[in-house]
């Protein structure tokens, strides 16, 4: 699994012109799948997000911090031959999406904030990333 995290001042995803999650002041997450990952994965992926120290040195868990959580196949594209990517890596949809919802319900059970976007829809997602920070986890 991978994350791509961002500190933000706000963040919010759109799908069919309606809001349907929202933070200030917290981490956008964009959250990929791949073929061997597992919910194990899932859960250790949560702990170190929500532990990570970006926060002014601080982390989501130790300020409370709310986490918007993006499913982002993308992650996984690979551009090094031509021009046009590969999704070859990414998990399948079905493969996918539970472990997405394992990683919300994880970060949740810490006593995580967590909005989400929907899980194959077209979203519009908005941000204003602090510092910029953005950090790669990578399990």
């Amino acid at each position: 699994m991978r994350a791509l995290v961002q500190t933000v001042s706000r963040a919010s995803v759109t799908v069919d012109g309606a809001i349907v999650g929202e933070i200030k002041d917290g981490l956008l997450v964009l959250v990929g799948v791949t073929h061997d990952d597992t919910p194990a994965k899932a859960a250790e992926l949560a702990r170190k997000t929500w532990e990570l120290r970006v926060l002014e040195d601080r982390s989501a868990a130790d300020l409370t911090a709310p986490l918007l959580v993006i499913s982002q196949f993308t992650l996984y594209g690979d551009a090094r031959k031509g021009r046009r990517p590969s999704w070859s890596a990414a998990a399948p949809a079905e493969a996918a999406e539970p472990l997405i919802e394992e990683y919300v319900t994880a970060l949740r059970a810490r006593g995580a904030t967590v909005e989400t976007g929907r899980f194959r829809a077209h979203m519009l997602v908005e941000s204003v990333n602090v510092g910029p920070c953005t950090v790669l986890l990578e399990l």
